[in-house]
């Protein structure tokens, strides 16, 4: 996989599958749903402060809007668990996916269409949801004796 020229490491291709994953779980409180801007929002806050933490600046970048928060705060702590031991190493690499993900919710590559949820659709076809969150099939109209 490439991103804008450059290949992605193995570990980024990991850390990219599993941010996505989130991304597709990600359930807001209340009645808000998820765009993607939403995604744009919480995945540039939270590359902002790891990249910031990898040349050694400690800053907590929120996102602007409360979906993109919650975002941001779904990634923080998947990152902190992934990251330990990983060092400033880690935060750049996880800063870079993040900027990856950021630019596919911004549309930038072509292909990944207009709407206001896109890239969450893309996403959801590449990561279904778990099978306990998909609807349950529809009964059989066979009757069995």
């Amino acid at each position: 996989m490439e991103t804008m020229g450059r290949r992605l490491s193995e570990l980024q291709l990991q850390v990219f599958f599993l941010l996505a994953s989130v991304i597709v779980r990600f359930r807001p409180e209340g009645l808000l749903r998820v765009t993607d801007a939403d995604v744009v929002d919480g995945a540039g806050a939270m590359a902002t402060s790891l990249e910031a933490a990898s040349r050694g600046i400690i800053a907590e970048v929120a996102a602007t809007t409360p979906v993109g928060e919650g975002l941001r705060r779904q990634f923080d702590s998947l990152l902190v668990e992934l990251g330990q031991g990983g060092g400033a190493r880690y935060a750049g690499d996880a800063a870079e996916v993040l900027r990856g993900i950021e630019r596919g919710a911004r549309h930038e590559p072509r292909g990944v269409g207009d709407g206001a949820a896109s890239y969450l659709a893309l996403l959801t076809r590449v990561l279904p949801p778990p099978a306990d969150e998909l609807p349950a099939p529809p009964p059989s109209p066979i009757i069995l004796p």
